[in-house]
């Protein structure tokens, strides 16, 4: 029976846990919808409010509105004059008392993540840590910058060590390039690998050419 049941348990687990987390996204979402209605009413008169009011019965639709409206100021950024309203409005939010240091912070990592030029969590790499001989897995976030670096001599990278099963808290590391192995797998593959504890291992892959500026380094050192 215990056989039975667990067996029973791995079919259904993944699929509950899947349903509880879209379920959670979409209260969410609807949530920020039902919001953003309710502000509506303070600016709109009551016969052009009234019919909205029939949109929060409709399960879903906040996410709908939320991804349009995501594209479209996607399509407004793109251009001329959505870049001069978004500069005027940057400039507006970094004046702003107590409001000008969360925006801009904020803004920073954003614009570092989610940047298509950029190279932070691009890369997947072991790393010795917590102490020497003992490894895990961290990400690529770029390179020290401002009076870090002007203390570090040698070529070392930032990187981002994740705790588990919840990779959203971690750890920030400056660690010297030759000590830093490229892994092969992909970035989903390593998030995958960390949640599971190690359970759910990538599948293997074909050793990932060496750097030449790393392979120079390790010669350097013996």
């Amino acid at each position: 029976m215990r056989k039975y049941l667990i067996a029973g348990l791995l079919v259904w687990l993944p699929l509950a846990i899947t349903i509880w987390v879209l379920h959670a996204v979409l209260n969410t979402l609807d949530g920020v919808f039902e919001a953003l209605l309710s502000a509506s009413q303070a600016v709109l008169p009551e016969a052009a409010y009234a019919p909205l009011q029939m949109l929060k019965q409709v399960p879903g639709l906040g996410v709908i509105v939320m991804v349009a409206g995501l594209l479209l100021t996607g399509v407004f950024a793109a251009n001329f004059a959505g870049q001069w309203a978004l500069r005027q409005a940057n400039h507006l939010l970094t004046h702003i008392p107590i409001v000008k240091s969360i925006y801009s912070s904020v803004k920073q990592v954003s614009d570092t993540l989610f940047s298509s030029s950029g190279n932070a969590f691009r890369e997947a790499v072991l790393v010795q840590y917590p102490r020497e001989g003992s490894w895990t897995i961290a990400f690529v976030t770029g390179k020290p910058g401002g009076e870090a670096a002007d203390h570090l001599h040698d070529d070392y990278l930032s990187l981002y060590v994740p705790t588990t099963p919840n990779p959203t808290s971690g750890f920030f590391l400056m660690v010297p390039r030759k000590d830093v192995i490229v892994l092969s797998m992909s970035v989903d593959e390593a998030l995958k690998y960390i949640i599971s504890m190690g359970v759910v291992a990538p599948p293997p892959h074909a050793p990932r050419a060496e750097p030449q500026a790393l392979r120079d380094a390790r010669n350097q050192h013996g």
